[in-house]
């Protein structure tokens, strides 16, 4: 069975519910949007699954979790993996090493609170990701992160993620974060500094450059693994290009409706796709376009 992907994202400044979906199954749970509010009942749903009523079960201790969380009760990186993996959020153990290993408080902007499961502002109409997707995402791409193998992070924001990569691909691979904000970049490299990937981005196997992520970053491709970290409208065929045959891509696609499609390379060429969640991602766009709030 595929994991039942569960998310929570903010919609602007309320915290927005998608109900979760199993893609293994020919009967396939809808979703729709809800504010998060004192009680779980809080949401609609419809179902097509005979199991919905299982499925729905699952999902309210991450509710609770999420209303835990943002109550404050989480200041140690540490006690915010564990408790990803007490939701069953984080099942891989290699996926629990590094999030403890990469320390999220040294990537969120001072007054953010770093450890609450939401996703925060980090200047310039940009978001650090929640831990609960950068954890899935970890965990969808970890057979594609060995020691060794090269990965590429679109839109890597302060580095968080790029750091991660780092860590699974070792010195003798080769994580590129690559973000179109050279403020962004320049503080990315501070904050990576003060990290436990520090000794990767010394010796030159953790890489960090200005770039449009449309357009990837060709210079070290074909990747065994590339995240984009905001929304395209379609998947970018740069980034398709640069994938690996056997490599994985796991990308939000949509503008106001967004899936979480993880796309595989076959080792034929042939690309094959499919829906992970229901996601809300930033747009993936132009620099002038974000700087000016997506108006453009």
């Amino acid at each position: 069975m595929s994991t039942v992907a569960y998310v929570l994202r903010c919609f602007r400044s309320a915290p927005t519910l998608l109900v979760p979906t199993d893609t293994s199954s020919s009967s396939r749970l809808c979703y729709s949007f809800s504010t998060i509010s004192s009680s779980p009942s809080s949401f609609s749903c419809c179902c097509s699954s005979s199991s919905s009523s299982e499925k729905l079960n699952k999902f309210y201790p991450f509710l609770r979790m999420e209303r835990f969380w943002t109550g404050g009760s989480i200041d140690k990186n540490k006690a915010l993996v564990e408790h990803l993996k007490e939701y069953n959020v984080i099942k891989s153990k290699k996926v629990a090493e590094v999030m403890e290993t990469i320390d999220r408080g040294l990537f969120v902007p001072d007054g953010n609170p770093p450890y609450v499961d939401s996703p925060m502002p980090i200047g310039y109409n940009a978001t650090i990701s929640a831990p609960h997707m950068h954890a899935a995402c970890l965990e969808l791409l970890e057979e594609h992160l060995q020691p060794g193998m090269c990965a590429l992070d679109v839109g890597s924001g302060t580095g968080y993620l790029t750091a991660c990569f780092a860590m699974m691909v070792g010195p003798q691979g080769r994580a590129v974060g690559i973000e179109h904000i050279p403020e962004l970049v320049a503080s990315s490299i501070e904050n990576l500094n003060k990290s436990a990937a520090a000794p990767l981005l010394k010796d030159g196997s953790l890489l960090l450059h200005v770039a449009d992520g449309r357009l990837g970053w060709p210079e070290l491709a074909p990747y065994d693994a590339i995240h984009v970290g905001a929304a395209a409208s379609e998947i970018p065929p740069s980034l398709l290009e640069q994938l690996k045959p056997g490599g994985r891509m796991v990308i939000p696609v949509g503008n106001f409706f967004q899936d979480l499609k993880v796309v595989d390379k076959n080792l034929d060429g042939s690309i094959s796709v499919r829906n992970e969640a229901s996601v809300r991602y930033v747009p993936l766009t132009s620099r002038a376009a974000q700087l000016q709030g997506y108006g453009a």
